[in-house]
């Protein structure tokens, strides 16, 4: 009988360091821009009477270890006013080969981490090399995972957090770190701006931004929802973690879209293509560039993977009979 191995919230943060997680995510993108991977669509169970959705999120990843992942989480916005993440579920590892069940994952946890890591990928390719300013919109689980990710890959000396409730941009607060009123203050003379929100509607608007600057757009993740203003998305040089996901399940792309701000070409690149050298980033330092995050499920799967193998290196978590 086989070992599987099982591990927890804190496990998967103590395994999963975001230094190591970003250098995880570009060999997770440039493996998807070789076409190393099958990464269908997100699926979504939503029922008429549940305050949330369910999500599924399958990939492969072939190679010398080819390896099946799938995250299931649910998605209940609510969650936070109950102390609690808003996505909540497990990553599952399988054997590409014979299809055995290796491990089940906290995937709060490795979402926190990996989207971060994603943004900090984005911004060490396409942000100024001399971007020293940080905005934070949003003060929950992503706003404080990016506040470790980016200055991990940008010297980074001021941070505004801006945040609905207070305490929680004041928990944020450390040295270099303060908290404004306003996302108009947040991002004025900003380098980085990280949206990081629930919200359904535009957050961020074109005429509070300065020419050059580098946005991570991560909150909105569904077609009905969206951070950005249209003029915002019209005005940036659009970056994308798969181009399939973007137009299909981006409320900031499609609405920009829809309204007639961008056409069907506005995507420039995939980051996955810049990081092969097929495609170029940033060409002046007066273009606004823009990375819509919508997370994929080959980054859990490279996570899952990664976590693993140093698992089983050092003998953590709880393995398991199955």
């Amino acid at each position: 009988m086989s070992k599987m191995l099982i591990l927890n919230e804190h496990e998967v943060e103590q395994l999963l360091t975001m230094r190591e997680c970003i250098e995880v995510m570009e060999q997770a993108l440039a493996s998807l821009a070789r076409g190393e991977v099958h990464n269908p669509l997100r699926s979504i169970v939503r029922a008429s009477e549940a305050s949330g959705f369910l999500g599924l999120m399958p990939a492969f990843r072939g190679g010398e270890v080819p390896r099946y992942g799938l995250k299931e989480v649910c998605i209940f916005p609510d969650n936070p006013a109950r102390g609690l993440d808003t996505h909540l579920g497990a990553v599952l590892l399988h054997d590409g080969e014979n299809g055995q069940l290796m491990a089940v994952m906290n995937a709060s946890a490795i979402t926190a981490i990996r989207t971060a890591a994603v943004s900090a990928v984005a911004t060490k390719l396409l942000a100024r090399e001399n971007a020293h300013t940080l905005a934070i919109i949003g003060a929950g689980v992503q706003g404080k995972s990016h506040l470790e990710a980016i200055p991990l890959v940008r010297d980074i000396d001021d941070i505004r957090i801006v945040s609905r409730t207070r305490e929680k941009a004041d928990a944020l607060v450390r040295k270099g770190v303060r908290v404004v009123e306003s996302v108009e203050e947040a991002v004025k003379g900003a380098d980085i701006i990280v949206t990081a929100t629930s919200s359904r509607e535009p957050i961020l608007r074109r005429n509070w931004l300065d020419d050059g600057v580098h946005i991570n757009a991560v909150g909105s993740s569904i077609a009905a929802a969206r951070e950005l203003d249209s003029d915002t998305v019209a005005a940036s040089s659009l970056f994308v973690d798969r181009r399939e996901s973007t137009m299909n399940e981006s409320g900031d792309y499609l609405s920009a879209l829809r309204e007639g701000a961008i056409t069907d070409g506005h995507i420039r690149a995939e980051l996955g293509e810049i990081l092969l050298g097929r495609a170029e980033g940033r060409t002046s330092p007066t273009e606004i560039t823009l990375f819509k995050s919508l997370g994929l499920a080959v980054e859990d799967l490279a996570a899952a993977q990664f976590l693993y193998e140093k698992a089983s290196r050092e003998g953590a978590g709880t393995w398991v009979d199955f």
